[in-house]
């Protein structure tokens, strides 16, 4: 089994450790968890991971490192653990707005880099993670495949595209998560509780996600056959739209995406 090191424990590295042994493809044990202040991690000691304050020992017996870091704190941690990286193992990013060359171009052009971009719904192994690579071999790019796989669905992209799926995937799910409020607000405005409204709102989003998942339908094929003429369905959406709703969703997934293809360089 492989040995993991995740460099940055924060909501990103600690979901994706915790969805790995959820799977029940990884152990505890086999992973190895970094954060500068250790009293941080003492619930994922309890649970059987290892932990450590030193990147560059925790590297050393790694077959996979996961740097799960802000962008503004990668340049410190490279210069940290280039010494104690080797070519064997595989190195995966998935810091914002960082390409596969900025990170060889600080640990070596020999190493071999993939980028990846999860979301936070990996702990519960639903995670929609997209991973790229430049100059990495088709045996590493299927390691970090099988990886993420185990916590959700990966699609491999062209590496340009790797800050769109930053603002689709791992940003979306804050933009989806805040509509299902909204609708759950909505709820309590016509009178149900908030408690009931929010579990409907949940309950009815995701039989919209698990219909077009499981009929392969595009999403206005399913909305005819919810409209009727004169309907009250027709009313509300129409009047979303005049509200903009379908723009300002958009707008909100292009400006992410220019947010984060500038993050570390700020």
């Amino acid at each position: 089994m492989s040995k993991i090191t995740i460099i940055g424990s924060g909501n990103i590295g600690l979901s994706l450790a915790k969805g790995l042994v959820k799977s029940g493809q990884y152990a505890a044990a086999d992973i190895m968890l970094t954060r500068r202040n250790l009293s941080s991690l003492q619930l994922e000691a309890e649970l059987g991971f290892q932990v450590s304050d030193n990147n560059p020992q925790a590297v050393l017996a790694s077959d996979i490192v996961v740097l799960a870091i802000l962008p503004q704190q990668l340049r410190r941690v490279l210069d940290d653990i280039k010494a104690s990286l080797n070519t064997r193992q595989v190195i995966v990013s998935v810091v914002s707005g960082v390409t596969c060359e900025d990170i060889r171009a600080a640990i070596g052009e020999d190493k071999n880099v993939v980028r990846a971009m999860p979301n936070t719904a990996i702990a519960i192994g639903q995670s929609m993670t997209c991973i790229a690579s430049d100059t990495a071999s088709d045996d590493f790019v299927s390691q970090v495949e099988k990886l993420f796989e185990s916590v959700g669905s990966v699609v491999t992209i062209q590496e340009d595209l790797m800050t769109s799926a930053t603002a689709l995937c791992a940003c979306g799910i804050a933009f989806f998560l805040r509509a299902i409020r909204a609708a759950s607000q909505g709820g309590v405005e016509i009178g149900f509780h908030a408690h009931d409204a929010l579990k409907m709102a949940v309950q009815t989003a995701k039989g919209a996600a698990d219909l077009l998942l499981q009929t392969s339908n595009h999403p206005e094929s399913e909305i005819d056959k919810v409209t009727s003429p004169k309907g009250c369905t027709i009313a509300g959406l129409n009047e979303m739209e005049h509200n903009g709703f379908s723009s300002a969703f958009i707008k909100g997934i292009k400006l992410s995406a220019k947010k984060a293809g500038g993050l570390y360089n700020e």
